[in-house]
């Protein structure tokens, strides 16, 4: 805010000096003053650009490109470039997203300093650029800040306790078995499983958070279009709006804007949403029509007498209107937004991590033996395991889900701002520095993983000496500290079932369509670039 009005105090004062030189008439004079401008905009303009990086200069990092900082580093190495940084600068440095400095983490023990220690002093997270331009997504849980977000938290954390995620297995499996028949119907043709895993997990928590039923995975072909065109229309945009949401130089104009210079977004991203044919106008008509379509799903279930608490909405709304904290707390645009919100974190990232391990056991069959194995043997295939099973019945299953979300980790940073100045490994930040938690460096960190890029499940076994030895904040896939994931368990537990129903009647094989390796789309979430196609094998078991 300073770096801005100093910027046009700058502007201001040379257009109001050479007004004034101009009025007397005198060339030189006019001359002068026309300098004195074109220094005012070069001093502005260096002040504002350079200003960020001033306070964390001392921080170590690479050179940086002027404009575009770092992004042809992220350009060209994808999310590895945070790794081959940090075997350069060290576990703590700076990245440029454009304009602004990032302090990256790439130390378990920082990570825990940050997210634990000093998180009084570095409580919120920061507003990415694709994020600062989509009203829509700002006022969830996410990105709420402060006071609110605490008195959020707080009420929405009661609702994942275990006997309520206990519940909603039925649910859960009811819809899983309902995808499980579309393979039964696809086994002689290539599955793009990503795409399916997608419709799945969108109709888990459609339930769990609209207690809509969106009926993506009923009977039918997993390519098949739905037939309700509302409900194909609400999918379409959700899916668009979560895929729009980049931080490279592919995503709209003014998101790209919003890297290399924030001051400028907002009245573009206003200019340009009104102007046809652009991303921003898309972006904007997209999130228009879905908080459309979530408002009237609020207000249509707010009018409801007999709503009861199952889903998350309902349970909101219930706590809203027994509580004036609530009330004043839980407005209908907030309600909206945690509502999609839960849509967005609950299907983007669930459908990822499950079409990831797909994909890695199907080209380990050692694993898929083990795997296969203990879910034989926990019982017949019909006997649907409970919460408490899941937890403790099937141990290598658990190791095979951590490896996968190590090695693909759906968000490979966590972003963090310092709400005062505060030291961490040694550097005084300053109020309002970006911090980011590097995920993805510290899975792939030998010290802690031998053999990083091998997908070897018994590293997570609790008798392994690697196990043992690793730093207990080297895999956090899910967040550390209070701003963790608060969904964590419920997903764990949709991926365990969908993986146990799924191998207890089919094992997978990659498609001769599935490129090696994967490419990947970077946004806000990590998502596959072509999608994970795979080839359905029944099981014959006697």
């Amino acid at each position: 805010m300073y770096v801005s009005s100093l910027l046009f105090v700058c502007l201001g004062w040379g257009r109001k000096r050479m007004e004034m030189e101009m009025s007397l008439g005198g060339g030189m004079e006019g001359g002068a003053a026309y300098l004195f401008t074109l220094v005012a905009l070069v001093v502005g303009f260096l002040v504002y650009f350079y200003a960020p990086y001033w306070g964390l200069r001392k921080v170590p990092g690479p050179p940086t490109t002027p404009l575009v900082g770092h992004l042809p580093l992220l350009a060209k190495h994808g999310p590895d470039v945070f790794s081959i940084l940090a075997k350069t600068y060290g576990p703590i440095y700076r990245f440029h997203m454009g304009r602004q400095p990032l302090i990256i983490i790439a130390d378990a023990e920082l990570c825990k300093e940050v997210g634990i220690k000093k998180f009084k002093s570095i409580s919120n997270r920061s507003l990415p650029s694709p994020i600062a331009g989509s009203p829509l997504h700002q006022k969830g849980l996410f990105f709420t800040r402060d006071s609110r977000w605490s008195a959020m938290r707080n009420t929405i954390i009661s609702l994942y306790q275990p006997s309520h995620l206990a519940s909603l297995i039925p649910t859960m499996q009811s819809y899983i078995e309902s995808a499980t028949r579309n393979l039964s119907k696809a086994e002689a043709e290539d599955v793009t499983f990503s795409d399916l895993s997608l419709k799945l997990a969108t109709d888990v928590i459609g339930q769990a958070a609209f207690g809509v039923d969106f009926g993506l995975s009923k009977e039918g072909s997993p390519d098949k279009p739905n037939k309700d065109d509302e409900v194909s229309a609400f999918i379409k945009e959700h899916i668009y709006s979560t895929t729009s949401l980049k931080m490279d130089l592919s995503g709209s104009f003014s998101i790209i804007l919003g890297l290399l210079i924030p001051i400028l977004q907002e009245p573009f991203r206003q200019l340009l949403r009104r102007i046809p044919g652009t991303a921003d106008r898309k972006i904007d008509q997209t999130n228009l029509r879905l908080s459309s379509r979530v408002n009237k799903i609020v207000a249509k279930r707010a009018c409801e007498k007999q709503r009861g608490s199952k889903d998350f909405l309902s349970a909101i709304l219930n706590a809203r209107e027994s509580d004036r904290a609530s009330s004043d707390l839980f407005t209908s645009d907030y309600i909206g937004a945690l509502t999609y919100e839960h849509l967005l974190a609950g299907s983007a990232t669930t459908s990822f991590t499950l079409s990831s391990i797909l994909y890695l056991v199907s080209q380990h069959p050692e694993v898929e033996k083990k795997l296969l194995q203990e879910i034989d043997a926990f019982g017949p295939h019909d006997l649907i395991p409970t919460a408490e099973d899941l937890q403790h019945k099937f141990p290598y299953l658990d190791q095979v889900v951590k490896e996968a979300m190590r090695l693909y980790i759906v968000s490979p940073l966590v972003a963090r701002e310092t709400s005062q100045k505060v030291e961490v490994g040694g550097y005084v930040l300053p109020k309002g520095t970006w911090v980011w938690l590097a995920l993805g460096v510290l899975a792939k960190d030998h010290k802690n993983f031998p053999e990083p890029h091998v997908f070897r499940p018994e590293r997570f076994d609790p008798a392994c000496d690697e196990e043992k030895r690793r730093h207990p904040y080297a895999h956090i896939p899910f967040g550390i500290g209070p701003r963790a994931c608060i969904g964590q368990k419920f997903s764990l537990q949709e991926i365990k079932l969908s993986v146990i129903h799924l191998y207890r009647k089919y094992v997978f094989r990659h498609s001769p369509q599935m490129e090696s390796p994967l490419e990947f789309q970077y946004g806000i979430v990590l998502n596959f670039k072509h999608g994970v196609k795979l080839q359905v094998i029944k099981r014959s078991i006697t």
